[in-house]
């Protein structure tokens, strides 16, 4: 048995070896955490201990795995076989108890965040180089929204964090983060593809006849519009935990995927529920002169956080709890 002190220097245990393996498959602890041994007066590291020691081997990566990446590294070998249980309004309290507890920490994250995306959307409404800035926009979301997830992932394992680490996922997965945001979203806009072409087929003639389309027109674009956005969010849904399992469990942006959707497939209404009460929180925040984004958006990546330790992780994560 042994006892630890966590991130926040507070003692835990005693836990088993056992456990131990369980955290740092995890994230929640480290080479560096210290350890006191059951029988023994000295505090040690993680690292120190023999008994560990297989935990800090850097394994030879899979064969065909992408360059960095280790097929399904972390995560619990019973995960596809396995069921969970999903508390929405408990995920969204935790949320904000999340953000009470860091409030300096995931206030300047979300801040460098919501900065940065409001810079590059200043300077797409440029005349001739807007669509520059646009495009620069698609290749940093991905690794930025990582960056988030990771800090808020930090926070509710207790582990070392600064707002600075919101640009984690620049150093350690750009590109995957990168394709795990584009590659979702080209294939769920491609659901959008039919009420594009019912567009075409119904608008576009009467543009060209200088004539305004008629009402019946666009009450069939907008009816097959809404029908196609029903596929879209659907897909949307499944892959939502593609870019915190990119960033916490080092799996390249497919097989991130693949795991999203096998795991939210089982209870997909809830996680739909869930999401829905995150945007619904982040509405609320843009009425509130969009100064409001600055503590729901924080509050909704801990939802989500939340929601992704219970399902992906080997334990669920109680409030308040972390090593």
């Amino acid at each position: 048995m042994y006892k630890i002190i966590g991130a926040d220097q507070k003692e835990y245990g005693p836990v088993s070896a056992e456990q131990l393996r369980q955290w740092i498959n995890e994230g929640r602890v480290n080479a560096q955490t210290r350890v006191l041994p059951e029988g023994t007066t000295e505090w040690k590291t993680l690292a120190e201990l023999p008994e560990f020691a297989e935990a800090w081997i850097i394994r030879p990566p899979v064969a065909g795995a992408v360059p960095g990446f280790e097929a399904h590294a972390g995560l619990p070998a019973d995960l596809f076989a396995r069921d969970y249980d999903l508390d929405i309004g408990g995920c969204i309290g935790r949320g904000w108890e999340l953000l009470k507890d860091n409030f300096g920490l995931l206030l300047c994250g979300t801040l460098i965040y919501l900065g940065i995306e409001l810079g590059i959307g200043m300077l797409g409404a440029i005349p001739l180089i807007g669509p520059l800035f646009s495009l620069a926009n698609i290749v940093v979301v991905g690794p930025l929204l990582g960056g988030l997830y990771y800090l808020s992932l930090q926070a509710i394992r207790r582990q070392p964090a600064g707002a600075g680490d919101v640009f984690t996922g620049f150093r350690t997965a750009f590109l995957q983060l990168f394709l795990g945001k584009l590659v979702p979203a080209l294939l769920a806009g491609l659901c959008l593809i039919p009420a594009a072409i019912v567009a075409v087929i119904t608008i576009i003639p009467s543009i060209l006849h200088h004539q305004p389309p008629g009402p019946g027109s666009l009450l069939i674009v907008i009816v097959i519009a809404l029908a196609c956005m029903i596929p879209m969010f659907f897909l949307q849904v499944n892959w939502i935990f593609t870019l915190p399992l990119i960033i916490d469990r080092k799996l390249n942006f497919w097989e991130a995927m693949q795991t999203s959707w096998k795991m939210v497939g089982k209870h997909w209404w809830y996680v739909f529920g869930l999401l829905l009460l995150v945007g619904l929180l982040n509405v609320v925040g843009v009425f509130l002169c969009c100064v409001g984004l600055l503590f729901t958006k924080p509050i909704g990546f801990g939802a989500l956080m939340y929601a992704y330790e219970i399902i992906f992780s080997a334990r669920a994560p109680e409030a308040g709890q972390g090593a």
